[in-house]
């Protein structure tokens, strides 16, 4: 068990490295003078994390058989595990554009969530989640319906006006998606009095939609932070009437 517990320990320790890691070879000065230590680092760590992977996979299937594999696999924590090893195959055995190779290392920066499988407060939030997932799928789907139709609005209010910064619906989606969110970059903004006035209704029907999904995220949260006191105090409760028994 101890041992177990070493490893665990060894491998986020690991994991914050390579974050620190990742951040300083960002550094152009410390990627030319250290560029094949960063390699090697990234290299013994790759291994690390799969064989880490593969024992994973073998431990499931020794517990449930193909069910715990598959249920292993495509869970949160798996797919978070195969995401941060699998780019770096992927680019060695792969030509990939340069560009494109740059996007896939910072998948590495998904090791960071392995810190969190043993979280009781992660698997709380999951939870939580997972309960309104209904609900969040709805607000998603009303924030494209909503972000379509005010993309389209301010394209035919300001196209006249503006035809080289609203010059499609789809170029009017960034100004909408900005608006929406309550950002307001100021990149791009109506000139007209039609547009101003539009701006202004879905600046506020924006605050709504931003809230409802923190609303029911955080009311999923707190009821699953209760329901998980309610089980521990019950717990309490039950070895206290145990240990009651036994004397």
């Amino acid at each position: 068990m101890k041992t177990f517990k070493l490893i665990d320990r060894f491998i986020y320790l690991l994991i914050i490295v390579n974050v620190i890691a990742m951040v300083l070879e960002s550094h152009l000065s410390l990627r030319t003078a250290y560029d094949s230590y960063f390699y090697i680092f990234e290299l013994i760590s790759i291994l690390i994390f799969s064989a880490e992977y593969i024992y994973r996979i073998v431990n499931a299937y020794k517990l449930d058989g193909t069910k715990g594999v598959y249920a292993y696999v495509f869970s949160l924590f798996g797919i978070i595990d195969l995401i941060s090893i699998l780019p770096f195959y992927l680019s060695q055995f792969i030509k990939l554009d340069g560009r494109f190779l740059r996007i896939l290392r910072l998948f590495r920066l998904t090791r960071i969530f392995k810190l969190g499988r043993n979280s009781n407060s992660l698997k709380v939030f999951t939870k939580s989640l997972a309960g309104v997932k209904a609900e969040l799928i709805f607000t998603l789907f009303l924030s494209v319906l909503t972000i379509l139709f005010s993309a389209s609005a301010i394209y035919y209010l300001e196209n006249e006006a503006q035809p080289d910064k609203f010059s499609s619906i789809t170029e009017s989606i960034w100004w909408a998606t900005v608006s929406l969110a309550t950002v307001g970059y100021g990149d791009v903004y109506p000139v007209t009095v039609g547009g101003k006035i539009f701006a202004t209704l879905i600046s506020l029907v924006g605050i709504g939609i931003v809230a409802i999904p923190t609303g029911v995220i955080s009311a999923s949260f707190v009821e699953e932070i209760r329901i998980e006191k309610e089980n521990k105090a019950k717990k309490k409760a039950k070895k206290k009437e145990k240990k009651a028994l036994n004397d």
